[in-house]
Order: C-alpha cells, then structure tokens, then sequence
C-alpha cells in the first residue's frame, strides 16, 4: 500500500493539523511517513504546501514527482489548482474548499476558477467553511476536508477519528467534539458526493 499526497492552502488554514493527523493513525498503523518541507507556513496569508508520502514499504524520497500524486487535498481553491501538475490525470483525486480565501489583488476570477475545478474527472469540492461554522467552529474548515479525503487515504476512519481526539485533547473536550463532528460531517459529505 501507498499513497502520495499534496497537502495544499494557505498559512494559517490548518495544514499543519492535517498532516500531523494523518501521520499520527499512519504511524499507529505500522506504515512508513515521509514529509516535504512544508512552505509557507511561518507566514498566515502565505502559500503553504507540502508533499507528504505513506507506505508500508520504506520511502526512498520525501518528492513526489509531477504527474504521481494520489491526492491533492486542499483547503483553499486556487491552491488546489496550483498543484494539479503533481496530481495523476487517470487516478488521482482532488479534495478541495470550494471557498477561496482572497489574500492578493489578482486573486483569479471565481467562476473561471470553478470552471477548471469542474474539468476534473475525479473531485470533491465541499464548501469547508460554511459546514464547520454551523457545527460551531469555522476554524474547523480543515477537519471538514481532512473527512471529505478520509475514504481516499487508505486508513481506518476509526484510526482518523483516534487522531483527532488525540490532537486536539490538550484544547478540552468541546474542541475535540466539534472536530470530530467537522470530520464526520466532511466524510458524510463525500461518500454521498462521489
């Protein structure tokens, strides 16, 4: 088993979590991690991405190359586009925020940006924001994605959810509920939404 990840957005959205979560249930599970620098992330606002490899083989490279990725998991628009180079044309799926966090002044076009999402054959576009901000949290967006990628990633969602808990424990109780209910809701979303 492998799969080859970008995790794309902008700083201060929550990639950082992400991966820790996903590392953290792949680690537990026995399997191998490897996970690019990520850019960006010291300044909010900023690009942030990084490439983030799971196998239960050793990983030679922490890179993956252009054209290989499984998944491109994102939590802003633009930034999944940007990556779509790396992302497998035949297999690969892209798991994006469908709303854009509008940072610089030529932040493309909406509708042009939706249209290049809707090109692609093998998509989840959830709008991240809205469904963690009714659940309580609209910091949460990220968990709403990480659960709309969760069927893609090859690992238990129980192992996930266990993750989660285990990130965000140190916030208290009600932290940890409102990402475990984002997480759910994003997955709920995706398997209906396939």
């Amino acid at each position: 088993m492998k799969i080859d990840i970008i995790l794309a957005g902008v700083g201060g959205q929550g990639i950082l979590s992400i991966a820790t979560i996903v590392g953290h249930a792949a680690v537990k599970r026995g399997m191998f991690m490897k996970q690019a620098e990520v850019h960006g992330m010291s300044q909010r606002g900023g690009d942030v991405q990084s490439h983030f490899r799971l196998s239960d083989q050793e990983i030679a490279s922490d890179l993956i190359p252009m054209g290989k990725a499984d998944l491109i998991i994102s939590v802003e628009p633009m930034e999944s586009l940007r990556y779509l180079p790396w992302l497998n044309k035949e297999t690969g799926w892209l798991i994006t925020n469908s709303e854009p966090f509008v940072n610089i002044p030529n932040y493309p076009d909406f509708d042009k940006l939706n249209a290049e999402l809707g090109k692609l054959p093998n998509k989840v576009v959830i709008d991240a924001d809205k469904i963690a901000k009714d659940l309580g949290s609209a910091r949460s967006a990220n968990m709403v994605i990480l659960g709309a990628a969760s069927p893609y990633l090859q690992l238990p969602f129980e192992e996930i959810e266990a993750a989660v808990r285990e990130n965000f424990a140190r916030k208290g109780e009600d932290v940890v509920n409102v990402n475990i209910a984002c997480l759910k809701a994003g997955r709920e979303y995706a398997e209906q939404n396939k």
